[in-house]
């Protein structure tokens, strides 16, 4: 078939008249796309084994969890009857302490999380269990420094303790208020070493999720309690262990966590046994901040 002719023929008919054995296109094998390019997979350290994550489908377990959104909403929408937080109006302005954790059953445990640098390869452990007479909390276990040989980690040793987000109906985030005090109130009995407090609030940005107000809790050591009172305004702003040159106080009507961390470098075993931990007010405290604030755009 001349040239002149293919030129005039329809598209339909073009391609019918076209045979497979003169097209002159070389076989290509198909091309073999990476899978990692396809499904990213979360980072993962070397040496941790992969969890091959099953989906489980359980309709109790569902049922039950509407139940609980249902009980949540309605204890929520008759608080609001009542007053601030359940209380009456006038209790809630006169209130000068309050009770926020205190360990009296295998319950308050689970209010609770551990961890420790063993997440992360190394060997420091850490463990929480009630006290005698199931009225007190023991953190205990061994601080290790060692760290993990996987060529990336260069420090390591740390063990914390860390309340759990409390959450409302349908998974909202749940703060605390305590914009009517102005001092954290501890009592506990440790062993002598230097604990930091961490206090995280809710905040505006993404990039601030790791933000912590944080302040030392230095133990005595010896088999008697101490009391410890802490104000708001001596917490410092520090993100990822960082103590931020830009500080400004504590937003004490959205707090969602407390925690303490020991990473004093000290190995060996510990422990900290807390009895109850409170917020109240001082009247003799009058501070707002204890650290100095810059101006960004300071008046000339």
């Amino acid at each position: 078939m001349s040239w002149s002719r293919i030129m005039r023929l329809p598209p339909v008919r073009l391609l019918g008249s076209i045979q497979p054995q003169q097209l002159l296109v070389p076989s290509i094998a198909p091309v073999s796309v990476a899978s990692r390019s396809v499904n990213q997979d979360e980072y993962r350290r070397p040496g941790q084994p992969k969890d091959d994550k099953k989906i489980k489908i359980d309709i109790s377990k569902g049922v039950k969890g509407i139940k609980k959104q249902f009980s949540l909403m309605k204890t929520e929408f008759f608080d609001r009857w009542t007053g601030p937080e359940g209380k009456p109006l006038i209790e809630h302005m006169l209130e000068q302490n309050r009770v926020v954790w205190e360990f009296r059953g295998p319950e308050s445990l689970e209010q609770w999380t551990v961890s420790s640098d063993r997440e992360i390869g190394g060997q420091s452990e850490a463990y929480l269990k009630l006290g005698r007479n199931n009225n007190t909390c023991l953190l205990y276990g061994t601080m290790s420094s060692t760290p993990p040989r996987d060529g990336e980690t260069r420090y390591s040793g740390y063990c914390t303790m860390r309340s759990k987000q409390e959450l409302a109906s349908l998974d909202r985030k749940k703060h605390f208020d305590w914009s009517s005090f102005n001092t954290l109130h501890l009592r506990v009995r440790g062993d002598g070493r230097p604990w930091m407090i961490n206090i995280a609030a809710d905040t505006y940005f993404s990039h601030q999720k790791d933000d912590m107000y944080c302040y030392f809790l230095y133990t005595r050591g010896g088999p008697y309690w101490q009391d410890v009172k802490i104000p708001f305004s001596k917490f410092f702003l520090a993100h990822r262990g960082r103590i931020q040159d830009d500080q400004h106080p504590l937003w004490l009507d959205k707090i969602n966590t407390i925690g303490f961390t020991l990473g004093d470098k000290a190995d060996g075993p510990f422990q900290l046994e807390i009895d109850f931990i409170a917020v109240c007010k001082d009247y003799a405290h009058t501070e707002e901040f204890a650290y100095e604030v810059y101006k960004r755009n300071p008046e000339v």
